[in-house]
């Protein structure tokens, strides 16, 4: 990931990755096929740990309805966060979700340990039914690039890691998110 943020995804070399992890390209080659493996492989590492940061929260139903974008907010910011401290992996990550690897790799990719959060999304849709009307492959591609955009901007140093940063992305991700956290009303039938 430090050779990525160097050289860049399609300038960096295995070389340039086992001069960094100081141990020869010949050790490299007996772990991993290819240059392309080793990305995707690191690119599954650092979505693993992205998976790990929902395992241990839990969604209150109640506490959804009370304060809706609060409880995204409390979802998010630790992911925001997570970005925003690690530098190699944000600006890894982001080069290769838009690189010409990642198409391929992800009709393919196992994303079984995101299940806490998309359980945490079943929770979502449950109690706010609307969130069915929005594309959610667009939702999801716009958090998901957005907030890892914003952060490659903190760790760049263009934008500065402070919480009016933080409130800041959160407030322009969630602008389009509130129409839909809404409550529906149960429709009155006539007895």
């Amino acid at each position: 990931m430090k050779a990525v943020r160097r050289y860049g995804l399609e300038g960096v070399r295995i070389q340039n990755v086992s001069e960094f992890a100081e141990i020869s390209p010949g050790a490299i080659y007996r772990h991993f096929e290819g240059k392309e493996q080793l990305l995707v492989e690191c690119f599954t590492y650092v979505d693993k740990q992205v998976a790990a940061i929902f395992e241990g929260m839990t969604l209150n139903p109640l506490a959804m309805l009370a304060n809706p974008m609060g409880t995204v907010k409390g979802l998010w910011l630790p992911y925001f966060r997570f970005w925003t401290a690690r530098p190699d992996e944000t600006i890894f990550y982001h080069r290769f979700r838009d690189s010409s690897f990642f198409p391929k790799y992800d009709k393919s990719r196992d994303v079984t340990y995101f299940n806490t959060f998309i359980g945490m999304i079943r929770v979502f849709k449950r109690v706010f039914p609307s969130l069915d009307r929005i594309n959610q492959d667009l939702l999801w591609l716009h958090v998901l690039t957005s907030t890892v955009l914003y952060a490659k901007y903190v760790v760049e140093g263009t934008l500065p890691n402070t919480p009016e940063t933080e409130d800041t992305v959160f407030q322009l991700l969630a602008t389009g998110l509130s129409g839909y956290l809404k409550p529906e009303r149960r429709k009155k039938t006539r007895g």
